[in-house]
């Protein structure tokens, strides 16, 4: 590594260490609005993907098409999107959420939805049914069906949980559209991480890069922590 880099690395690594007020301030609005998001649409997420897998009902082949097609949508599509729908002439415009971080979660919120309802309706699919007719037989109530369900799928309902955050929480072009890339208002980890390099301000870019990384990691290793427990050892 040439001094150059190794110079900027550490300077990255100071303004994380230091507490550098900017630097956490662009991290806690990333992690706040994304967890937001994520908590707000995770069970009508869920519930949507568990009524596609198991109850038949006209329209459901349109429905499902239609979510995997959102999910192909780029970010900056759904930022104009709710750009739109948030301006002043808009229909939501009355909110004045625009450059807020309630629009932000907004924004978040449509491109969230898509990935957790398909990959928890592809996990409902994979389930072997007789656990969830097996809890109806016995009186369980639906909800309680739907828990003993979602028990026998938590790894890959955790999964899809991961991929969801990790779509919001890196995503730029929504985040810059309808937040706009207000210091301490509403700029988050990838938008400030395109300012500062289009700066040439490495080092805060690369301090919060390594905040990526480092959650990355983290998920990774506790997946397959948790991917291990679940294993059935064998004798």
């Amino acid at each position: 590594m040439s001094d150059g880099w190794l110079a900027l690395l550490q300077q990255a690594l100071s303004l994380l260490f230091s507490l550098d007020p900017d630097v956490w301030s662009i991290i806690s609005i990333s992690f706040s609005v994304s967890f937001a998001a994520l908590l707000i649409t995770l069970v009508p997420s869920m519930v949507l993907g568990f009524v596609l897998a198991f109850a038949p009902f006209y329209g459901r082949w349109v429905i499902t098409n239609l979510v995997q097609t959102l999910q192909s949508i780029p970010t900056v599509v759904i930022g104009l999107l709710v750009y739109l729908l948030l301006t002043r002439n808009g229909p939501l415009g009355d909110l004045k959420w625009l450059f807020t971080q309630e629009g932000m979660i907004l924004g978040q919120m449509l491109i969230c939805a898509p990935v957790l309802i398909a990959l928890s309706q592809a996990a409902f699919t994979s389930v072997d049914r007789r656990a969830w007719e097996t809890s109806r037989t016995l009186g369980a109530s639906w909800c309680s069906a739907v828990w003993t369900v979602c028990r026998e799928l938590r790894m890959p309902l955790l999964l899809a949980i991961v991929a969801a955050f990790s779509r919001i929480l890196t995503e730029v072009g929504c985040s810059m559209m309808v937040g706009g890339n207000i210091l301490n208002v509403t700029r988050n980890i990838p938008t400030a991480i395109a300012l500062e390099t289009s700066k040439g301000d490495f080092a805060q870019a690369i301090a919060l890069g390594l905040v990526l990384l480092i959650l990355a990691l983290i998920l990774n290793f506790a997946l397959g922590s948790l991917r291990g427990k679940a294993m059935p050892r064998s004798h």
